[in-house]
């Protein structure tokens, strides 16, 4: 299951297409940049047969309205609030009650949240002068999910309009499915935010 989504790191999109080549799931990085875009996130999702797995990555910008380091108490709360609404996938994804899904594991990962290493192992005091401008442009948030639904029937369709909502400045999501109908491509908006799985 795991290998099936990350076999597939956003390989149909167009921005990333430069990318497909490296298809590691180390590649979040380098395969970011390209396809790195004001108002636009990315989301893969894969339901296999009781197991919903979603990928978000987004930039800063989208989630908290900016994308250097958090250094008043300001940007910290935004930060600290963006992390929250994360933290509840089932209510941010708007999974159905009765598909009684519960969340197994989640990772949520940003230069933001001080809790990368390469950003803590070297130069702190640089951080700010060097990694700052560096990484000014493409901070990203990336959150990853495993979610267990015991009615997976239940999963009519996924419904994003809580993320237009949560985080107003993200404009579109181009999403990659993988459900019991196959694979689909799709971008979705605040206006059309569902999508069949």
């Amino acid at each position: 299951m795991r290998r099936l989504l990350l076999a597939l790191p956003f390989a149909l999109l167009p921005l990333a297409l430069v990318h497909a080549a490296d298809e590691h799931d180390h590649d979040h990085e380098h395969g970011s940049l390209g396809a790195h875009e004001h108002g636009v996130g990315r989301l893969n999702a894969a339901l296999d047969g009781q197991t919903l797995e979603l990928e978000l990555e987004s930039p800063a910008m989208n989630l908290v309205g900016f994308e250097h380091a958090a250094t008043s108490d300001a940007d910290k709360a935004k930060v600290a609030a963006a992390r929250a609404q994360l933290e509840k996938p089932l209510a941010l994804f708007s999974l159905p009650s009765a598909a009684a899904c519960k969340v197994v594991s989640q990772e949520l990962e940003s230069p933001l949240f001080g809790d990368k290493p390469e950003a803590d192992d070297h130069d702190d005091d640089e951080a700010d002068k060097d990694g700052h401008e560096h990484h000014h442009d493409h901070s990203e948030i990336h959150a990853h999910y495993q979610i267990s639904c015991a009615a997976p029937g239940a999963l009519q369709t996924l419904n994003l309009a809580n993320i237009f909502n949560t985080f107003p400045a993200t404009q579109k999501i181009q999403v990659q499915l993988i459900g019991p109908s196959g694979q689909q491509g799709s971008e979705v908006t605040s206006k059309a935010a569902a999508l069949k799985f």
